[in-house]
């Protein structure tokens, strides 16, 4: 019967450390909500200060780490918004605003890569236009119109809109 008894100060400490953790993620999706509301605002240098400090508090907020990556992705800083949608990544590996904005990123210098982040994203989700617009993009790099055709078809189809941003000869 030995294995049932607990010294009361382990049993408070561990609800100590429980509510402190609680806490610290309440707070860190307060913050989070500043911060959004700082990048709305356009003060990115505020949101980007917000967004680590909610990072301090809840180091596996998917939100904050994607969203100091769009900043990074704004700037300029591929580098840093790579590591920041990859940390995003590390927490959700299915989190489809990351997987298609590190698409976005390497579409240029890594092509395959990015078309297979573009997949897992129409994966999630057969109606996100703007990935198979992005796929075809890929395709027509790579000279195979089949494909891109299909997949400018299909961006169409999902999003009418996005048929302007459909190489001529595709439409």
């Amino acid at each position: 019967m030995s294995w049932a008894i607990h010294s009361h100060s382990a049993d408070s400490s561990d609800f100590k450390a429980q509510s402190s953790v609680g806490r610290n993620v309440q707070d860190a999706n307060m913050l989070l909500e500043a911060g959004i509301l700082q990048q709305k605002n356009h003060d990115l240098e505020g949101a980007d200060r917000t967004y680590r400090r909610v990072l301090e508090l809840d180091p596996q907020n998917k939100y904050a780490w994607y969203n100091l990556g769009v900043i990074a992705h704004g700037d300029g800083r591929a580098v840093d918004a790579r590591v920041a949608y990859d940390k995003a990544l590390k927490v959700d590996p299915a989190f489809p605003p990351a997987l298609f904005n590190e698409a976005l990123l390497l579409e240029p210098s890594d092509p395959d890569r990015a078309a297979g982040l573009l997949k897992r994203v129409i994966a999630d989700n057969p109606k996100a236009g703007t990935a198979y617009l992005h796929l075809g993009r890929i395709w027509e790099q790579k000279n195979r119109d089949d494909k891109a055709a299909a997949e400018f078809r299909r961006a169409i189809a999902t999003d009418p809109s996005l048929r302007s941003q459909v190489p001529k000869e595709f439409r």
